[in-house]
């Protein structure tokens, strides 16, 4: 079974130590889900040897869907976001992996994180492969599915850009 390329990139006008205080911050975490329209959402971030872990749940409305995705995860999307950031390099360079789970759908996306310094900030980029365990309908289910986890993480990026502002 072949799995849905996804490949995205946040930057942002701030150094990789700011950064990423920012994407370990319960509040930036619960805004981002907010600000995606989560009915109803979870977050925990948690230290993790020298990097952290934040895991995010969220319930989306799954207007959005075609229906046959629908009839698969019903009104409801409830997905889980799990970062797992590793320690920092000395520029402030950090790499990790991100999951998002689908609950009730057997889709799932595994990826790796890049937390990159960039002449003008910060780089963050996702590298993964989205990957829905369906026989026949697999390829169907993750083009339907690539778009609202493409969305997400522009939704991130543009929460993240609002609040480096707000804290400046």
């Amino acid at each position: 079974m072949s799995a849905m390329k996804i490949s995205e990139t946040m930057t942002y006008a701030a150094p990789p130590t700011t950064v990423y205080a920012m994407i370990t911050d319960p509040a930036f975490q619960e805004r981002k889900c907010i600000e995606a329209g989560a009915k109803k959402h979870e977050v925990a971030v948690t230290p993790a040897g020298e990097g952290a872990r934040v895991v995010t749940r969220r319930d989306l409305p799954a207007d959005g869907l075609p229906d046959f995705a629908k009839s698969i995860v019903g009104p409801t999307l409830s997905v889980t976001e799990t970062y797992e950031w590793g320690a920092a390099a000395a520029d402030g360079a950090r790499s990790g992996t991100l999951t998002v789970e689908v609950a009730g759908a057997p889709v799932a996306m595994r990826s790796k994180i890049q937390l990159a310094p960039t002449s003008g900030g910060t780089q963050i980029s996702v590298e993964g492969d989205l990957k829905a365990s369906i026989p026949l309908f697999g390829s169907k289910v993750e083009k339907a599915a690539a778009p609202a986890v493409v969305d997400a993480i522009r939704a991130e990026r543009r929460t993240g850009t609002e609040w480096i502002a707000e804290h400046a």
